[in-house]
């Protein structure tokens, strides 16, 4: 896990906490605050593990915040690991995640408020476990993604946009009339 800041408008920093699974690079849980705290950091941690699915494991840096949550952190049954000081290289995946997050969309973005930043974010994480390939899953998507494979000579290559335009997924049409139709719309 990890914290990343995100500036507003009128140069207000809002703290965005993102939790994921370094296994199939899944995002599990994210959230934002203006005020970031240890309790909220705690419940953070409850409404990503819930029950009986916790991990073995934690990575998180040295961030005065995760320092107060390693007690806390034991209680639910997960082994923290601690990365040395100053050295992000110890989680590059979680920083490779934030890198990303920053390039596909919050570059592109001015955000209004807390509200305004989780729904980008919601809908960047729905584009990132559907739509974006990854090197390191063999150019699959962390929720796996099908190859379609073109129906036939008539087919168009049809565009579906993906967090309000920034970004698109792109498919086969097998009727592009109504394809083109539906688009129509869709965008009015």
């Amino acid at each position: 896990m990890d914290f990343f800041a995100v500036p507003t408008w009128n140069f207000r920093n809002i703290y965005g906490l993102v939790i994921m699974h370094h296994g199939r690079r899944r995002i599990l849980h994210l959230n934002v605050t203006a005020h970031p705290t240890a309790d909220w950091v705690k419940q953070q941690l409850r409404e990503a593990f819930p029950f009986d699915e916790v991990p073995r494991y934690l990575i998180f840096d040295r961030d005065t915040i995760f320092g107060a949550v390693k007690g806390f952190v034991a209680t639910l049954g997960i082994q923290a690991k601690m990365t040395s000081y100053r050295s992000p290289w110890q989680n590059g995946v979680m920083e490779r995640l934030i890198g990303s997050l920053r390039r596909d969309m919050l570059d592109h973005v001015i955000v209004h408020n807390e509200v305004h930043l989780l729904r980008l974010l919601k809908e960047y994480q729905a584009y990132y476990h559907q739509d974006r390939t990854h090197l390191g899953l063999g150019k699959e998507s962390p929720l796996g993604r099908l190859s379609e494979v073109r129906a036939g000579p008539e087919a168009k290559v049809i565009a579906y946009p993906r967090i309000g335009g920034l970004h698109h997924r792109y498919g086969w049409s097998v009727n592009p009339a109504s394809d083109r139709l539906e688009t129509e719309n869709r965008v009015a």
